[in-house]
């Protein structure tokens, strides 16, 4: 099983691909143009697709049937398996609300700024992290902020 962070990364790239094969926002454009906006919501929207379409074939997995091995080892093994990808499902449903949070953004004009200092996010931070809500420098505040606290 492959772990989340690669499963999304592919997807994105796989998404990257199909809806704009020759397009990459750059610096030369303005920051958040229209033609960057539809970009991130393109991505955005097949990011989504993606998710659900892999929830679904958990789901048909999971009603074919019970885990059916006679070796105690095994089953344990398929159990084990089934909960990482339960988890991992779980993980990309909080997921969801945060695309769709993103796509309000865009709809809204306020996607690509952070919501703590206004600042551009930027477009590498963006490409890699399309549900990004903060500069690097606002994100790396937060968790040290969320660390102290968490020390205390």
């Amino acid at each position: 099983m492959a772990t989340a962070a690669s499963d999304e990364s592919e997807v994105l790239k796989r998404a990257k691909n199909a809806f704009a094969p020759d397009y990459v926002p750059s610096d030369d454009e303005d920051y958040m143009c229209e033609r960057q906006q539809n970009y991130f919501r393109m991505l955005l929207l097949e990011w989504k697709r993606s998710i659900h379409t892999a929830a679904d074939q958990t789901l048909q997995s999971l009603q074919d049937g019970p885990i059916r091995e006679a070796d105690l080892n095994d089953r344990a093994s398929s159990e084990t398996d089934w909960g990482i990808e339960l988890r991992t499902r779980d993980r990309q449903r909080k997921l969801i609300s945060k695309i769709d949070s993103a796509m309000r953004r865009i709809d809204e004009g306020e996607y690509g700024y952070c919501e703590v200092t206004g600042d551009p996010i930027g477009l590498k931070r963006l490409i890699a992290r399309p549900v990004a809500t903060m500069t690097v420098e606002a994100q790396q505040a937060h968790e040290r902020r969320e660390k102290i606290s968490r020390d205390d």
